[in-house]
Order: structure tokens, then C-alpha cells, then sequence
């Protein structure tokens, strides 16, 4: 029998009585589905408008998460040579700047590109499993993923905010 696509939205109800790695996983997933769902239908120009004082915008929340993925999944657990986890306020900042070919479908596709290496990458290891932090000292595959959900939670309530701002859309559906 062929196996059934689940909504990840669906994840943690479905995940409700799973095993922890199956539950922080969906999570995530949950929320990174969620940011997607807050770009989707957006022109360019609607991602890229600064509704708040800051230069946060629904494109560059989407630029800065698959940064962070990168970051946290990519060159924490499987760094390529000479690649350095970054440790400045500025390079966090970067990562919300928007470049020109940044478009809405662009940025969709990088996300879930980097996400699904995410899941490739963190599958390989045991939620004990610990690597070195240049900030923090140790860190757990199971801290990565609690701080992921947090970190990918905040910004799509962001990313909520300014989509009601954009069109009135709001919520997880």
C-alpha cells in the first residue's frame, strides 16, 4: 500500500504520542511549513515591504531561517572545509538582507532545499550525540532541534504579524 502525505501541519497532532525525535521533528517541520504558508501568494514587491520600523519583512525572515538552517544543521553537524559557524551580530543581520534575484519563488525553493539537507544531515545522528559550539561550548542534536523550533517559531509569528499587516491573512492554515 502506498504510504499517505500527511499535512505537516498535521505533525505533532499525529506525532502527539510518538517518541521524542519524532515529536521535535515535527515541530519543526510544523513551523517551517507554517513560514512557507506566510510567503506563498505574496507578490515580490508584498514580501520585501518594511511594514515595521525595523528592516524585517516576510522575504528576508525566510532569507535569515534558511541561513539559520544552515548554520545549525549544515556547518555545526557537517561542516565542508574552511567553513566557520558565524558568531556576529552583524552576519545575523545580514541574513535578513535582501539581494535583487532574491525573489518569493527563489527564496521558497532555497528554504525547502536546505531544509530537507537539514532533515538528511540530523537524521545521521542520535539526539545525544554532541558537537562542539564556538559560543556555547557543547551542544546536543536534541538542544539543536529545541533551539530550531524556538528560533523558526519566533520568526514565523513575525512573519503572522506582517502578513496581517500585507492582506489580513493570519493563523497556521
Amino acid at each position: 500500500m502506498a504510504e499517505i502525505a500527511i499535512d505537516p501541519t498535521l505533525g505533532p497532532v499525529v506525532n502527539r504520542t510518538a517518541g521524542e525525535r519524532e515529536v521535535l521533528e515535527s515541530f519543526l517541520d510544523f513551523h517551517r511549513t507554517v513560514l512557507l504558508r506566510k510567503l506563498h501568494g505574496l507578490t515580490d514587491a508584498d514580501a520585501a515591504r518594511r511594514l515595521v520600523p525595523s528592516a524585517t519583512t516576510i522575504a528576508g525572515l525566510v532569507k535569515h531561517l534558511t541561513e539559520i538552517e544552515r548554520n545549525w544543521f549544515h556547518i555545526l553537524l557537517e561542516p565542508s572545509p574552511g567553513e566557520t559557524f558565524p558568531t556576529t551580530d552583524e552576519a545575523a543581520l545580514a541574513s535578513f538582507t535582501l539581494a535583487e534575484d532574491d525573489t518569493v519563488e527563489r527564496l521558497a525553493a532555497d528554504y525547502q532545499r536546505v531544509c530537507a539537507r537539514s532533515r538528511e544531515i540530523v537524521a545521521r545522528f542520535d539526539l545525544d550525540h554532541v558537537v562542539p559550539h564556538p559560543q556555547l561550548g557543547e551542544v546536543s542534536v536534541r538542544w539543536i532541534l529545541v533551539h530550531m523550533i524556538e528560533e523558526t517559531a519566533r520568526h514565523v509569528g513575525h512573519a503572522d504579524i506582517l502578513r496581517e499587516l500585507t492582506d489580513g491573512a493570519t493563523g497556521a492554515l
